[in-house]
């Protein structure tokens, strides 16, 4: 799959709808790449909208967190829809059905459908063939995560950094070992990622028969326990033992007083360099043969990176170092042609990342949750946008809309309805309507509204406060005709404001 360079981030003025794939409905313990996805997009195209964004999609911890991902190339396996694999005759009915009812895990059907695929593959040359093919398309990345996969399994879960040293350290003959150890556990993971891109690419084919624009987003920093991290100990800031010297995070803000640590390694930048920014290279273009969009997230970190030591447990202490962001996004560019990329600039923003933005042409974000605290200079209030920018309600990191109107004050929600042209409070259309209308009214080419506010649904619908780890990332539509009724009147919007 090669990606069409844009000279162009995008064509018109077009609206999208957030919601992450896990949120969709559906008979499994998250969303996954089914029917519901594909219904999804037809009702949110009935809507006016084509754009559909989503939050990364690779696997996740125990945390569930889609920025803290076990590799940055392979696909959730929770997103694997177990249905086709019943058709296939590879996973039995019963175990799916306990899948359903909550009384097998989804890992072990999937264990029980590979194991049964494998056995057709020795002898159908062309399910064989398929396979082949698809580890050859991936060599770069996909046998390294399948192993670390296996070994995290047979190391109890434990972060490659406390395994035996000859795992740590990737010694040829102890990985070679491993290989032939744990053939049955790499075989999984090899039918997993097989069989997520399979169900991907039908889904993205669906979409763009359709006309809907898929919207990815790549973090911009990888979990230290990560693939990633372990196949390129060189590319991070890592000691002898595979612990971070330092740590990724933001100083104190908005969102915190004591700032943020994230805990991921930091870049190598010089190496990264010497190699010609070859895995970042290699990553943006995995990325984009995936979706048509893709939102780099903390683009700040390309301009200039906070540094903690690794042993601070909070964002207080630190520096700013510079990175190589022009450089890296030049190599970029050289390679895949214009970057189809939205920069995700919110938090400490300097003249200087606005610049490295605006060399390469991203469009930034405006959140009108952020635009009512100042006066009217106020970067996030509409008549400030530019039509090069994405404009949105809130993102998954913000309360829903409602919930943040209910935890205003009385100030706040005086200044929001003089700004909305409502007489008091804005309760003649009902929040959060009256900021959908503001961001689809914006001049900003594209306006994101989250699903979470076009059902109307308040702070118990919030998918991630920033800084907690507990109760995130869980939030599910229970059914997608919840959607119907409020489409009709977003579709009315998405034509008043030329976003059709």
């Amino acid at each position: 799959m090669h990606h069409q360079p844009t000279t162009d981030w995008i064509d018109r003025r077009r609206a999208a709808v957030l919601l992450h794939i896990t949120s969709l409905p559906g008979p499994q313990p998250v969303g996954v790449l089914g029917e519901e996805a594909r219904h999804f997009i037809d009702r949110a195209l009935d809507g006016g909208f084509t754009i559909w964004q989503f939050l990364p999609i690779g696997p996740t911890h125990d945390h569930g967190s889609p920025y803290e991902s076990l590799s940055s190339f392979a696909g959730n396996p929770e997103l694997i829809d177990l249905r086709p694999l019943v058709q296939r005759g590879w996973l039995s009915s019963e175990l799916y059905r306990a899948v359903v009812d909550g009384v097998g895990s989804a890992e072990s059907a999937r264990a029980e459908a590979s194991a049964r695929f494998w056995q057709q593959a020795e002898h159908d040359g062309e399910l064989a063939g398929a396979m082949r093919h698809f580890r050859d398309e991936h060599e770069e990345w996909l046998e390294d995560y399948a192993l670390f996969a296996a070994l995290k399994k047979t190391q109890s879960g434990q972060p490659w950094w406390r395994w035996p040293e000859s795992l740590r350290r990737r010694d040829p003959l102890a990985l070679s070992a491993a290989r032939q150890l744990h053939v049955g556990t790499i075989r999984q993971t090899l039918f997993e990622q097989w069989v997520f891109d399979g169900q991907w690419q039908s889904l993205k084919h669906y979409a763009e028969e359709r006309g809907m624009h898929l919207f990815g987003d790549i973090p911009i920093y990888v979990a230290h326990d990560s693939a990633d991290v372990w196949s390129n100990q060189k590319l991070f800031n890592l000691n002898e033992l595979g612990e971070c010297i330092e740590v990724a995070g933001v100083p104190p803000d908005y969102f915190s007083e004591t700032g943020q640590r994230w805990g991921n390694p930091l870049y190598q930048w010089e190496s990264m360099k010497k190699s010609g920014f070859e895995w970042w290279v290699t990553r943006v273009k995995h990325q984009l043969s995936r979706m048509h969009l893709v939102r780099i997230d903390h683009f700040r970190g390309f301009e200039a990176y906070w540094a903690i030591p690794g042993e601070r447990m909070d964002g207080r202490i630190g520096e700013w170092r510079p990175a190589p962001g022009a450089k890296l996004l030049e190599t970029i560019r050289l390679h895949l042609g214009e970057l189809p990329l939205v920069a995700e600039d919110l938090g400490l923003i300097t003249p200087e990342v606005l610049a490295l933005r605006d060399r390469f042409h991203l469009p930034g974000m405006k959140i009108l949750h952020f635009a009512f605290g100042d006066d009217a200079r106020n970067p996030y209030l509409p008549h400030n946008h530019t039509p090069d920018s994405v404009v949105y309600t809130g993102t998954h990191d913000n309360d829903t809309t409602l919930g943040w109107y209910t935890a205003q004050d009385d100030y706040l929600r005086q200044r929001i309805a003089h700004y909305c042209g409502c007489r008091s409070e804005c309760t003649h259309e009902g929040m959060p309507w009256p900021m959908i209308r503001m961001a689809l009214a914006s001049v900003s080419k594209l306006a994101v509204i989250p699903a979470q506010d076009l059902l109307e649904l308040g702070s118990e619908a919030r998918f991630n406060t920033p800084g907690t780890v507990n109760n995130n990332w869980k939030w599910r539509m229970h059914a997608l005709d919840e959607l119907t009724s409020n489409l009709t009147r977003v579709r009315e919007m998405n034509l008043l404001y030329g976003r059709c």
